[in-house]
């Protein structure tokens, strides 16, 4: 197995969705799933709207929405995951597969592509460029691709200063003078900033509609959320999805989702 694949054998990613740090990330993103289904649809059923979910995992997000009649394909790299997605049941067709090498799917078949989590993974520029590549050849053009990314700031803020690993880091080359994350910092995940992210949709000559925190300050306040009460967690909700697409808050979110528009 790959080093991802053992990885993913033993995390579980619903339970992550399930907490309330996770479940902020996971409305917030589908909120936005929905706008972008909403701009593409034209008034056609859902059943003629097409989405294709690239690193799907267990389905958290492509199984609700086929559920809700969409027409939803999934990709997935991890045998474990995929096995899960298809336990669910449900009118998903899943396929084992890589975000860079899409060959089972034709150019501009899709409305709504979703990358919500190759582009942790994928640890070069030209790997994360293919993806997108990939995702941009089989969107329809007007369409819309969500990308989502794991962010520099957070992971330097919690790993390097919260958990006082800063000398370690340092010392093994984990970051740059300028405390940008290199690929020694993670051997699964990859760590970007606002410009990374930039100069990729240049490359890939896609058009930003809009960039969102998808959890804004909420993995950095894990205990503090698990105190408040029902009541005031839905406050919390409230406050985040009015600020979350605030540009000053975007760096230091743990994750981001950027809307790309295919032209």
């Amino acid at each position: 197995m790959t080093e991802l694949e053992l990885y993913y054998n033993k995390f579980n990613e619903e339970k992550r969705l399930d907490s309330r740090h996770g479940r902020v990330e996971y409305m917030t993103t589908m909120r936005y799933i929905h706008k972008c289904l909403d701009a593409v649809s034209a008034g056609r059923p859902h059943s003629e709207v097409r989405i294709l979910d690239i690193g799907a995992g267990t389905g958290r997000y492509c199984v609700p929405l086929a559920e809700q009649g969409f027409g939803v394909w999934a990709v997935e790299p991890v045998k474990h995951n995929l096995g899960r997605l298809k336990q669910k049941g449900g009118s998903v067709q899943a396929f084992q597969g890589d975000a860079r090498r899409l060959k089972r799917f034709a150019d501009e078949t899709f409305d709504v592509t979703l990358l919500l989590g190759p582009m942790y993974h994928l640890k070069s520029e030209e790997d994360k460029l293919a993806a997108l590549g990939e995702a941009k050849r089989v969107t329809k053009t007007g369409g819309r691709i969500l990308a989502a990314y794991i962010m520099n700031e957070f992971a330097v803020i919690t790993y390097a200063f919260k958990e006082r690993h800063i000398m370690e880091a340092l010392g093994q080359g984990m970051l740059e003078r300028d405390f940008h994350c290199t690929e020694r910092a993670n051997p699964l995940y990859s760590m970007v900033r606002l410009s990374d992210i930039d100069r990729l949709n240049e490359r890939a000559q896609l058009e930003r509609e809009r960039i969102i925190a998808a959890d804004g300050p909420a993995n950095y306040m894990r205990p503090f959320l698990n105190a408040l009460s029902e009541e005031e967690f839905e406050q919390f909700l409230n406050y985040h999805l009015a600020t979350c697409e605030r540009m000053e808050l975007m760096g230091a979110a743990a994750h981001t989702v950027d809307i790309l528009k295919k032209n």
